[in-house]
């Protein structure tokens, strides 16, 4: 999008309800994912559960590969992007992570590391 699309008065994303809804909706999934465990939520998730309920196809495989070691993310930026893919999944209503919820939890990934290193 330009600049005039940006700052026109047109809304053409998501209303505020619609959003409201999708992360209601994202919390009923991981209180249920979670529902034998202490944790309720994708960003409490060890490192066995990421292991349990962040499995990839291969090509998010390759994409996570190919950041770690373009990147040097660490073991522990591995396992956030898969919480936060995760997440995004959710978001989504999809059941499993798509190759798309990883680039897009690289990039967030990577805007932390510009931001705040």
């Amino acid at each position: 999008m330009d600049f005039r699309e940006l700052s026109s008065n047109t809304n053409t994303g998501e209303s505020s309800e619609t959003i409201r809804q999708r992360v209601i909706a994202a919390r009923g999934i991981q209180l249920e994912r979670f529902k034998k465990s202490s944790n309720s939520t994708n960003s409490s998730m060890g490192s066995r559960q990421v292991r349990q309920h962040c499995q990839l196809n291969a090509e998010g495989n390759g994409y996570l590969e190919h950041a770690m070691e373009e990147m040097n993310f660490s073991a522990r930026a591995h396992d956030r992007i898969l919480k936060v893919a995760r997440t995004l999944a959710d978001l989504s209503g999809s059941p499993y992570i798509r190759s798309n919820d990883i680039l897009e939890a690289i990039q967030y990934r990577s805007l932390d590391r510009k931001l705040f290193s």
